[in-house]
């Protein structure tokens, strides 16, 4: 049974929520910028005008979510009441303190997010490491578990770039993951994955160990402003691949940027329209720009170079063991778990609150 202990923690962590959040400054600020937009003469510069609407939306809806979480936990507190009284039932009481308890956590763990492009929707690309068809498979495993992550939050994923492995599984792929905060989730999931298991492709059934890389950065909307020089980039096209049919495989559709000062080299193959394909490469070319720029700013990297460690021994950040034991650890946050299946299904938070948690 929930103990009256339990509900004054609760509506203690409530009540420090809303230090941690500034709702009283946030009340301000919606007040200010709603008399903005109130203004006859706002919408004369749309793009200024949609950055402030969205900024208030998000404002909005952390004050909201607060009041939301603030009356659950008095309800809890009601409830108890009534469960002396004989007035409401145990189940009652328990069912209402884990919602509200886990309402409260979920806002705890967003307002972690609170660095520039962490609201952002994602790119996420893996690449599979030196291993040939045992890299290929993982890596493809990895796309898995990230999409089953993605659908378990109720964002969007979508398939920018698919390259197949030779025999099995893929050589690289980029997904983008539509969603508030997705960036700010998977920051830290940068770095090489290894895989320790019984390869089914050994016919001695030996164990192998495989890498591959995951790059995550911040999808760039219209409210970043990037300046590109034109000479700075060049394009090329290939055919798409796929299963075939009339168009795919014939014309080449397939959009390959490169950026000269960076060396950033993007492939987009979403759709059959070259055009929305060159569109979609130059939004990624953008988003990468910026999150350069970032990690700048957070003194996290000092170029973009350095997310691409070696793809093997030594530069791992989590291993995910399945033979001769179960154990996938994060070797930053010492996190670990022997549940391998349900990580591989998607189970990710515990991991990614972890790495927040120390950062």
């Amino acid at each position: 049974m929930i103990t009256s202990a339990q509900i004054k923690n609760l509506l203690e962590r409530v009540g420090k929520l809303k230090t941690y959040l500034e709702i009283e400054n946030k009340l301000i600020t919606i007040s200010n910028e709603e008399e903005k937009a109130a203004n006859p003469n706002f919408w004369n510069d749309p793009k200024k005008a949609e950055i402030l609407m969205k900024s208030l939306r998000v404002t909005k809806k952390w004050v909201s979510d607060y009041n939301q979480v603030k009356a659950n936990a008095e309800d809890v507190q009601v409830l108890y009441e009534f469960y002396k009284e004989d007035e409401a039932t145990e189940d009652d009481v328990i069912n209402q303190f884990n919602s509200t308890l886990a309402f409260l956590e979920s806002l705890e763990f967003k307002n972690m997010l609170s660095e520039e492009g962490d609201n952002m929707s994602a790119v996420l690309q893996i690449t599979a490491g030196a291993g040939g068809t045992e890299s290929c498979d993982w890596a493809q495993m990895l796309m898995r578990m990230y999409i089953m992550w993605s659908e378990k939050q109720g964002f969007k994923v979508k398939e920018l770039n698919y390259q197949a492995g030779d025999a099995a599984g893929i050589k690289t792929v980029t997904i983008e993951i539509d969603g508030e905060y997705a960036f700010g989730y998977l920051k830290g999931e940068n770095g090489v994955h290894r895989l320790v298991r019984i390869s089914p492709f050994d016919s001695n059934a030996k164990r192998h160990t495989s890498f591959a890389s995951v790059y995550v950065y911040p999808l760039a909307d219209d409210s970043i402003n990037i300046e590109i020089n034109p000479a700075d980039i060049t394009w090329d096209f290939a055919r798409s691949g796929g299963a075939g049919g009339q168009n795919v495989n014939k014309v080449e559709t397939k959009a390959i940027l490169r950026h000269k000062p960076s060396g950033i080299m993007i492939a987009n193959s979403e759709t059959r329209s070259q055009l929305k394909n060159r569109e979609k490469a130059m939004q990624m070319l953008k988003s990468q720009l910026y999150e350069i720029e970032l990690q700048k700013q957070n003194a996290e990297r000092d170029d973009i170079e350095s997310s691409k460690m070696k793809i093997d021994f030594g530069s791992q950040i989590r291993n995910y063991v399945m033979h001769p034991y179960k154990l996938v650890k994060d070797v930053r946050t010492g996190y670990e778990t022997g549940n391998v299946d349900a990580v591989m299904d998607g189970d990710l938070d515990a991991f990614i609150k972890a790495y927040l948690m120390k950062n």
